[in-house]
């Protein structure tokens, strides 16, 4: 990997760590790892490593470093998950969770063809084989991939569709932003049985989930 601004990730990190945003040393050690001035827009890139959210063109953002750790977090996969993710933007939250995914595998699904395209080009530059991209709408999952281990969204439907949480296996968990006005950042357990335990995780702001 192409990487010349180790420092300023260690000291994003550092203030993450510190201000208790994150707190898995797995998901610490991920976003050390991955270059986030790779997935940003040329012009944007002067503030690839400030905690904030950055436009990347197509209405859609690059979530703020500590909301992808601290989804990381919640999500906890283990190096042989298979996960599901709706929204891959830019790509950055599919490589951290890729780094978390030794031996597994990520199956991101993005609306925007452009967005789609660049991301898959971009992880591909940077060695991330174990994500796999496709165009199409995040309200239908990837069925062909499915059951998964776990899955998250990086925009906010009113609710998590329910493909997305039919595609996960019970015993998996859901990570979303929820709502149309207030968002919530939420997390949905699946029982053996079918049924879901919800777990609210306070406001949060996200882009609009397209499609559906």
């Amino acid at each position: 990997m192409a990487d010349d601004r180790t420092d300023e990730r260690l000291e994003l990190v550092e203030r993450l760590e510190r201000r208790g945003h994150v707190e898995n040393p797995r998901t610490l050690d991920a976003l050390r790892v991955v270059p986030r001035h790779e997935f940003v827009p040329e012009g944007s890139r002067r503030s690839a490593y400030a905690d904030r959210p950055l436009s990347i063109g197509r209405g859609q953002t690059i979530s703020a470093p500590h909301m992808v750790g601290v989804m990381a977090d919640r999500l906890d996969p283990d190096p042989t998950d298979r996960v599901l993710e709706i929204g891959t933007g830019c790509g950055y939250h599919a490589a951290v969770t890729a780094e978390l995914l030794s031996e597994g595998h990520l199956y991101s699904v993005e609306y925007e063809p452009e967005l789609a395209e660049r991301a898959r080009e971009t992880l591909a530059e940077l060695g991330y084989d174990d994500v796999s991209v496709r165009t199409g709408d995040g309200h239908d999952g990837w069925s062909e991939h499915a059951p998964y281990d776990g899955a998250y969204l990086t925009c906010a439907p009113p609710s998590v569709p329910d493909a997305v949480i039919e595609q996960v296996e019970p015993g998996g968990v859901v990570v979303a932003p929820v709502g149309t006005g207030r968002q919530r950042l939420v997390t949905i357990e699946k029982r053996s049985d079918g049924t879901v335990d919800r777990t609210d995780h306070g406001g949060v702001r996200f882009v609009t989930m397209s499609g559906g």
